[in-house]
C-alpha cells in the first residue's frame, strides 16, 4: 500500500493435499506440541517455525486439519490480542523512543505515522469482526506494558 516497490519473494507451500510420508506425528501429538509451545508464550507464528524446523512438520494444516490458531482457540490458550496488533504496536513503542532520542530523524517519524495508521486500521477490522470489543482503543502506556 504504501510502497509497491519491494517484489513478492517468499516461500511457497507445497500444492499437495495428502499428508506426507515421512512424518510420523500423529494430529493429537501435534496439538499438544502446539499447545505446549504456546503456553511457553511463543506466538503463532514462531509455533509454527518450531514446528517446521525442529520437528519436521511442514504443514499443520495438513496433519491437523486446523489451523495453529483454531486449536489456539479450542484450548483456550490464545492471546487476548491478535499477533500482528502486538507486532505493529511494538514497533510504535521502539519508534516513539528512537524519535525521542533523535528529535530530527524524519524517515523515523515518518515510519511512526504509517505504523499508528496500520495500528488504527487493523483495530477497525478487528472491531468488525468481533474479535476486540467495539470501544477498544490503546494508549501509549498500554502500548508499552504490552511491548515488554
Amino acid at each position: 500500500m504504501y510502497s509497491g516497490k519491494r517484489g513478492k519473494a517468499g516461500s511457497k507451500k507445497p500444492a499437495k493435499d495428502k499428508p506426507l510420508s515421512w512424518i510420523t506425528y500423529t494430529p493429537q501429538e501435534v496439538e499438544q506440541l502446539i499447545i505446549k509451545l504456546a503456553k511457553a508464550e511463543k506466538a503463532q507464528s514462531q509455533i509454527g517455525t518450531i514446528l517446521r524446523d525442529s520437528y519436521g512438520i511442514p504443514d499443520v494444516q495438513k496433519i491437523t486439519q486446523k489451523k495453529i490458531g483454531t486449536i489456539l482457540k479450542e484450548h483456550k490458550v490464545n492471546p487476548e490480542l491478535p499477533e500482528d496488533l502486538t507486532s505493529l504496536i511494538k514497533r510504535q513503542t521502539l519508534l516513539t523512543r528512537h524519535i525521542e532520542k533523535n528529535k530530527n530523524d524524519m524517515t523515523s517519524r515518518r515510519g511512526l505515522l504509517l505504523t499508528n495508521s496500520k495500528i488504527h486500521r487493523l483495530t477497525k477490522y478487528y472491531q468488525r469482526k468481533g474479535v476486540l470489543p467495539k470501544g477498544w482503543t490503546y494508549t501509549t502506556e498500554e502500548a508499552k506494558y504490552l511491548s515488554s
